[in-house]
């Protein structure tokens, strides 16, 4: 009866683990990196060509620009789906605990350890492991981390038994790590061992053609998550956002959305306003320019017309796509492939320019 027991014990184990690997692929499913602009869909591309891939990758960017979910679509196109994805944020965990929360511990390798506790690197076993904040490791964890990744072999703390393991290793850092190196504080070989395929998340101010798009889909999960009607954004709204430079990148536009979903008086015309919106932003500086700003636009709106930002950057745009067109001699497929867009989307642009 008693082993019965324990096999009935392990069996609804193994149900929930499956359950809770169901749940971690469906919110997976539910975050997808989105964005339209030229870089966006180079990383997407880059993303589907290196995900079926065994190499280790290393993800870099300003915080909040995605890279988690970089790591995850990764995990997401490869044939290690249907096996565990594991996030470790390097600059959470206390230095004295780093090497067992990575690698476990023994009952009794301190005080304290009443158990045996398995590592990311078991949990892992078959799956990804996400190092996250890579460069704010220690020099002692990280020659460690080499070791596993050369070897696939590791040992618990307080333990004498070498364990094989099978993880395929994706780090992210916000670190210029080549600096790090030069100050002493990264190993170069495990910065070579770890940049076997190195991404780039570009900055949300670079992606000015995504702020747009990420801000609808933001409002939209806050609205279904509070319970609240959908509101679209006024023009003007919409030109706030685009103004702003964002230093807290995507992470920033999906918590100023939260705000305003929450914080918002439900009103009947259904619209979010410049002026509702610059009241939910933090950054006072940022918030008196746009008042000046539309303050002169009713004054004179010719005259801001002409200081425009965006308006400036379709001059732009115009002038290098013709300057484009010009050096392929009118071919629009080679221009497509310069400028990174596909044909019909410079079609489009060039009929909205208003170019032959």
């Amino acid at each position: 009866e008693r082993l019965l027991l324990l096999f009935k014990n392990i069996f609804n184990l193994k149900d929930l683990e499956r359950e809770n690997n169901a749940l971690r692929h469906q919110l997976q499913k539910d975050r997808p990196f989105l964005g339209k602009s030229a870089s966006i869909r180079s990383l997407q591309g880059l993303i589907r060509k290196v995900a079926p891939t065994l190499s280790s990758v290393l993800i870099t960017g300003e915080n909040g620009t995605g890279k988690e979910l970089v790591a995850q679509s990764l995990h997401r196109l490869s044939p290690r789906y249907g096996m565990p994805f594991v996030e470790v944020n390097c600059a959470a965990i206390p230095e004295e605990l780093i090497e067992s929360e990575l690698f476990g511990h023994e009952k009794g390798a301190f005080t304290g350890a009443v158990q045996l506790r398995r590592g990311k690197f078991d949990l892992a076993h078959g799956g990804t492991l996400f190092l996250d904040e890579i460069g704010d490791m220690s020099l002692k964890t990280q020659a460690k981390i080499l070791r596993i990744l050369q070897e696939q072999k590791f040992e618990r703390v307080g333990g004498t038994q070498t364990m094989g393991v099978d993880v395929r290793v994706v780090a992210a850092t916000n670190k210029d790590l080549r600096f790090e190196i030069e100050q002493g504080n990264f190993r170069e070989d495990l910065f070579y061992r770890l940049n076997v395929i190195s991404f780039v998340v570009p900055p949300l101010r670079d992606r000015g053609e995504d702020i747009a798009l990420l801000a609808n889909h933001f409002l939209e999960f806050a609205t279904q998550m509070y319970g609240k009607e959908l509101r679209k954004f006024s023009d003007q709204a919409y030109e706030v956002l685009q103004q702003y430079s964002w230093p807290g990148n995507v992470r920033e536009l999906k918590n100023l959305m939260e705000r305003v979903v929450i914080l918002s008086p439900d009103l009947e015309n259904g619209w979010i306003s410049h002026t509702e919106l610059l009241g939910h932003f933090q950054e006072e500086s940022f918030v008196m320019l746009m008042q000046e700003r539309l303050e002169k636009e009713k004054a004179d709106p010719q005259k801001l017309d002409l200081q425009n930002l965006r308006n400036a950057r379709q001059e732009f745009e115009k002038k290098f796509i013709v300057k484009t067109l010009e050096q392929y001699a009118g071919n629009i497929s080679k221009a497509a492939q310069v400028l990174g867009v596909e044909r019909s989307h410079l079609h489009r642009k060039m009929k909205s320019f208003g170019i032959e």
